[in-house]
């Protein structure tokens, strides 16, 4: 069984579309009618991102963390318990491709990888530039073997999981420092642009140091009066 964990901090806005899109990726046909669970962890919301929810049929687990890292880590206990073997990790803000539970069982059967970064879209540039998006899309590597580690596009199985660990009580960065562990201990970790989300490219984030704060630094770095590399690589 195939898990997915979606943190939430007040995100009655976009949670809907993000559990539509997991909801079409579940009844994918090369999933071979694999279950699937879908956990939406809500940290601290005082909004109806619950209710949202409640209403698509997707199971909540409320917690009071306002972080990240333990945030994740709740969510992916809580599947393991249920019996879950490979869990994947998006954002609330975020869409995943129809194929992305799918491309990701693939490199899960017969351990192929022990964990999968996939890449991330950006698909609305409103309220940026077109030098940011530029400058963004310069930078960003879009191929099969990138070094990006996205929280809101990362697979990795039970085992590996807990071998490493799991997820550090970091406010940012816990995708990296997981994947970085994993990396240290000779796991093997699958870098493809198969695994693909789409995400928003909005200005005000629901944690410092996140993606959207790599995006905010995008138009002085486009002037040359900031060096900002690749978001979140792991070399």
């Amino acid at each position: 069984m195939m898990g997915v964990v979606v943190p939430a901090h007040n995100e009655e806005a976009l949670i809907g579309q993000c559990l539509q899109a997991l909801r079409r990726a579940a009844q994918h046909p090369d999933l071979g009618g694999e279950p699937v669970q879908v956990l939406v962890v809500l940290d601290a919301c005082t909004d109806r991102t619950g209710e949202v929810a409640a209403v698509l049929g997707i199971e909540t687990l409320d917690v009071q963390h306002r972080n990240v890292g333990r945030t994740r880590a709740a969510g992916a206990i809580a599947l393991i318990e249920r019996g879950v073997s490979w869990l994947c990790f998006t954002d609330a803000d975020t869409a995943v491709a129809p194929c992305w539970l799918a491309q990701q069982a693939a490199w899960s059967r017969g351990k192929r990888a022990d964990a999968v970064c996939g890449v991330v879209t950006v698909e609305d540039w409103q309220g940026f530039s077109r030098r940011e998006r530029e400058h963004y899309e310069s930078l960003y590597d879009d191929r099969e073997g990138h070094g990006h580690v996205h929280g809101a596009s990362l697979g990795i199985s039970a085992e590996a999981y807990l071998r490493t660990g799991g997820f550090a009580p970091l406010a940012c960065h816990e995708d990296a420092d997981l994947v970085q562990r994993l990396k240290a201990m000779g796991g093997t970790i699958a870098r493809t642009n198969t695994v693909r989300v789409s995400t928003s490219a909005r200005r005000t984030g629901r944690v410092v140091g996140g993606f959207a704060s790599y995006l905010n630094g995008l138009g002085a770095a486009a002037l040359g009066a900031l060096s900002v590399g690749a978001d979140r690589q792991v070399l």
